[in-house]
């Protein structure tokens, strides 16, 4: 039988190399060079280490499968996933069987069951070196092309002479990117604990869950951006560069608006998001702002979702320091030993000045919320039902979170 594999390997090689091009579309994509040299040669160097395989009733050796290795490493260069990889071995394997089986009659069996030994034996360890060489290969380009998106993601937000670092690198920044800062809310699975003031997983769990948030967030601006984008998450959230040619829409299909709810939904927890598009001179600046607004979002009780600077005006504004922000703030401070008092005034005004919405909300009656807002305007002499006193108690409450 190995004589007879020897004398075929031309011809069956061509019909395997046929076979992965009808059978395999990844490889129908290849280069007519590539398939006729490089897949042509490691499908007949395949036949005759199985030839060898069987005359010689042993498994293949280590020298002799150096030039699969090898040829996996490539595939791995030129992006040829792994599963169709193993695909095309299984299909060459079988191949092999139907060739050594044809002829084969009752008499045969012991042979045949021991060829079917031999087969079993090399496709193990086909498979076993060939995906080895393909994942230690993916791990070098994947460590570098991560490497480079780390060190321009670092020269973007640093504001580093972006002309410079191409010359050094030969990384060339995007003409737009899409800055985003995120706000991650912790997911039932992460076993929480309180430390340093922030929310942090704890236990082996925890981190899971935290990396699984982290991947299927990742995968939504993969998706979104159409190539990896820029990223320096963690379990709470971070910031984000997506390279865009055009500010994408803020709302509607493939917006920005729909981007968060399907991160928010992939992740499985609450997503809050400020967004901005900026030049790559300008990226520092407008995660910066960011920054901002989404710790305004949080400090103002706001809910999850999307932002933008117009959201946030007055207390943007408000959050600038200056005196008058003190003077602002200083208008409640007669109800600074009434918690109640201002936990009331603010559900009353974050409910439109209903006053059954905030009762509910507070769980009192409504007679409670009309007898203090009664005190509040005793206590500070303004009321929320004065025009003019809204507009300053609302501003007073801005800036009280701001100092």
């Amino acid at each position: 039988m190995a004589g007879r594999l020897r004398a075929r390997v031309p011809a069956l090689t061509a019909r395997v190399v046929a076979r992965l091009l009808s059978d395999l579309p990844v490889y129908a994509e290849l280069p007519h060079e590539e398939i006729a040299g490089d897949i042509a040669d490691i499908v007949q160097h395949n036949l005759r280490l199985f030839a060898d395989v069987l005359e010689h009733r042993r498994g293949a050796t280590d020298a002799e499968l150096a030039q699969q290795r090898d040829s996996a490493a490539q595939r791995a260069e030129e992006g040829v996933p792994l599963d169709a990889i193993l695909a095309a071995y299984q299909v060459g394997i079988a191949m092999c069987w139907e060739e050594t089986a044809r002829d084969a009659g009752p008499g045969d069996l012991h042979a045949v069951l021991e060829i079917m030994d031999r087969i079993l034996v090399l496709q193990q360890q086909l498979t076993s070196a060939v995906s080895g060489a393909y994942l230690e290969a993916r791990t070098i380009l994947d460590s570098q092309e991560h490497g480079g998106r780390h060190a321009l993601m670092a020269a973007l937000l640093t504001g580093e002479d972006l002309d410079g670092f191409t010359r050094r690198t030969g990384l060339r920044p995007a003409a737009r990117y899409l800055t985003m800062t995120l706000a991650l809310a912790p997911h039932p699975d992460e076993a929480c604990g309180q430390g340093a003031g922030a929310v942090m997983p704890q236990g082996p769990g925890a981190g899971v869950a935290a990396r699984r948030k982290i991947r299927r967030i990742r995968t939504a601006l993969d998706r979104f951006a159409g190539t990896p984008a820029l990223t320096a998450l963690d379990a709470s959230g971070g910031t984000v560069l997506l390279p865009v040619a055009e500010p994408p829409p803020w709302s509607g299909p493939g917006g920005l608006c729909e981007l968060i709810a399907e991160a928010t939904r992939a992740a499985g927890v609450p997503v809050t998001a400020a967004a901005e598009t900026a030049r790559p001179e300008g990226v520092p600046a407008a995660v910066a702002r960011n920054g901002e607004i989404v710790d305004l979002v949080a400090r103002t009780g706001r809910a999850p979702g999307l932002y933008r600077l117009a959201d946030v005006l007055l207390e943007y504004q408000l959050s600038r320091p200056s005196e008058a922000l003190r003077g602002l703030a200083g208008l409640l401070d007669p109800l600074e030993a009434k918690p109640e008092l201002l936990h009331t005034l603010e559900t009353y005004l974050g409910h439109g000045l209903d006053r059954r919405a905030a009762a509910a909300a507070l769980h009192v009656h409504p007679n409670t919320v009309d007898y203090r807002i009664r005190r509040i305007d005793r206590l500070t002499g303004l009321s929320p039902g004065r025009p003019a006193d809204l507009q300053h108690l609302s501003a007073a409450l801005v800036a009280r979170r701001s100092v």
